[in-house]
């Protein structure tokens, strides 16, 4: 939930100005409204931005340009020199000095390439093959000329040969030892001073802003400024401006202020909110969705995972994480929210009858009612059939339990998504703005609704009709009718047939893109079986194999398993964002435009 904000107007004399926020920055609970345009004219503070900038850069190189141009000329050096090992190789190894007395002896070395079918012996001697490719040599008399046959290409040796070249490689990788040294050393004696002084540029910068954030008046002798409270703190605030003897006004933020928010859930919530921050935070006048997405996204990263035991892996890893066993900077202080997918793995795993690959129906038959892995079939109405009581049936076709599920899901995520909406908007704009989307809520949400308790409560089939013809006739008026009031019908109707293309495409492709949950989950149990076949074949297909046949089973399924869990947790982590902030977001009117509420504080 969002937390209740109180806007703030300050009128203070200038004389008291910096006094007044010294002692607003102690309190640290004011929210400054921050003005752009004052801040991007300050010439003081673009040069403190500037430096800071300059020292975050030098922090995150960890040495000054000197030190890193001198191993970046030396890495340089060596791929150059490596490269010329590499090209060289294929001479062998030489001596240039035997090269340079055949030359002062009258006999002059030429090298050349040329295809393996076009040489002729004639040509000279043959040094390397490569390929199709021949590498040759040919001795001439000094003062006779050397003809490079047709189709060759003349070759150029280097002074020095691979071997004396791999040589020098080595001797340059000692001196890039040496300017790595050099840049740790210079690391471990500045760094720490260097990010101190970055914390002292950023709170400079911070206490600038704020200052420039306020509007002049009365020929210089007010300062005018503005900002938010959270409404807890309102007393507490008010305490420290009485004693200032400043002038104040509190009200109510309305639509259009630049109201930070400030985000108040549980313990379970706020692991997910990290998430809704990858999106955007909301306004103040919008609803808070990390409620509605944490379990969402915990039940869909668990289908999308669809395995138990990889459940357990990952509750040990994060549990690992969390006590600092395990330390793997991308995974810092995730611990606990990837202990809580794991956990929902787990129980969904179980459920949908999956572990490590295995079918759990298989191995413990007698719990086989409780697995959903079976068939959903339509003959004689809608029933559930577990693995073996549809082997038995001889009834063909029907549909994966976990495939009708989530459709399901989807079907129910979207519907919440549009009552959020309707509710949503019709706080913020009020019930005359939101007819229209009120109308589209009816139809779909209570229509649904309608037919299911219709059909729960054995309702005939006449009276069912007549509930759902009523529903859309009264939903029509609120769609093509009245959806904007006060604009011409006939534009109202034209913007609803437009809607009405836009709803059932829409809808229609937001429901299905939920299969997504059971495709994932199918193949990432399917990968898994085939690697368990995998190393049952190497076992001959018995658990009795021979003593040396267990050393690559359990490699094939360690390095299978811990394959199959890396690929399917980056889909369950993906996936599911991808479900929440288009199919959910696009259908809640949920916008994402908003400022985390951030006090001027120490």
């Amino acid at each position: 939930m969002i937390e209740s904000m109180k806007k703030y107007t300050f009128l203070v004399l200038a004389s008291q100005y910096e006094t007044f926020l010294r002692e607003v920055r102690e309190a640290g609970v004011v929210h400054v409204t921050l003005k752009a345009e004052g801040i991007a004219e300050d010439e003081q503070l673009r040069q403190t931005i500037a430096e800071a900038d300059a020292l975050r850069r030098l922090i995150d190189a960890g040495a000054p340009d000197q030190l890193l141009q001198e191993r970046a000329a030396v890495q340089a050096k060596i791929d150059a020199t490596a490269k010329e090992a590499a090209r060289m190789a294929i001479w062998g190894s030489f001596s240039s000095q035997r090269i340079a007395q055949l030359k002062e002896a009258g006999y002059n070395l030429n090298f050349f390439s040329c295809p393996k079918k076009a040489f002729r012996e004639e040509w000279g001697s043959i040094v390397a093959e490569k390929g199709d490719v021949l590498y040759c040599v040919s001795v001439t008399p000094e003062g006779e000329a050397f003809t490079l046959p047709e189709g060759c290409s003349e070759q150029v040796l280097g002074e020095k040969s691979a071997n004396e070249l791999q040589a020098d490689v080595e001797a340059l990788k000692g001196l890039l030892a040496a300017a790595e040294a050099r840049i740790e050393a210079w690391g471990k004696a500045n760094i720490d001073s260097l990010k101190l002084e970055l914390e002292q540029k950023n709170r400079s910068i911070n206490w600038q802003k704020v200052q420039l954030s306020s509007d002049t008046m009365a020929e210089g002798a007010l300062r005018l400024m503005e900002g938010f409270c959270p409404a807890d703190k309102v007393d507490e605030l008010n305490k420290v401006l009485d004693r200032l003897d400043v002038y104040y006004e509190v009200e109510e933020p309305v639509e259009g202020d630049a109201t930070p928010v400030k985000l108040k859930n549980n313990k379970f919530a706020q692991l997910f909110e990290v998430f809704t921050g990858m999106y955007g935070w909301p306004t103040y006048g919008e609803f808070d969705p990390t409620p509605i997405l944490a379990p969402f996204y915990l039940l869909f990263f668990a289908m999308c995972m669809g395995d138990a035991g990889y459940g357990i892996l990952l509750i040990l890893f994060g549990w690992l994480t969390y006590k600092g066993k395990l330390k793997i900077d991308m995974f810092e202080g995730l611990g606990p929210i990837i202990t809580t997918l794991g956990v929902g793995t787990l129980v969904v795993g179980f459920f949908l009858g999956t572990a490590f690959g295995m079918d759990l129906s298989a191995l413990f038959p007698s719990m086989e009612h409780i697995f959903l892995n079976g068939k959903v079939i339509t003959e004689g109405g809608v029933h559930y059939l577990t693995k073996s009581a549809y082997a038995a049936s001889g009834i063909e076709g029907g549909y994966d339990v976990a495939m009708v599920l989530a459709l399901l899901i989807g079907v129910f995520h979207i519907c919440l998504a549009m009552v959020v909406k309707a509710l949503c908007y019709t706080r913020r704009f009020g019930f005359r703005a939101t007819v229209g989307t009120w109308g589209w809520t009816l139809l779909i949400v209570g229509g649904i609704a309608a037919f299911i308790i219709c059909m729960a409560l054995s309702v005939p089939m006449e009276v069912t009709k007549v509930v759902l013809i009523t529903i859309a006739c009264i939903s029509a008026l609120g769609i093509y009718v009245f959806n904007t009031p006060g604009r011409n019908p006939l534009v109202n109707i034209g913007a609803g047939l437009w809607d009405t293309y836009n709803m059932a495409t829409g809808i229609l492709g937001d429901t299905l893109s939920y299969i997504r949950l059971y495709a994932l989950g199918l193949a990432g149990g399917m990968l898994g079986g085939a690697f368990n076949n995998l190393g049952m074949m190497v076992m001959g297909g018995t658990t009795e194999g021979a003593t040396w046949e267990w050393l690559p089973f359990i490699l094939i399924l360690l390095v299978g398993h811990l394959l199959n869990l890396a690929m399917s947790a980056l889909g369950a982590f993906v996936h599911p964002l991808r479900l929440t902030f288009v199919e959910y977001f696009k259908n809640s009117g949920y916008e994402g435009k908003g400022n985390l509420y951030s006090p001027f504080a120490e």
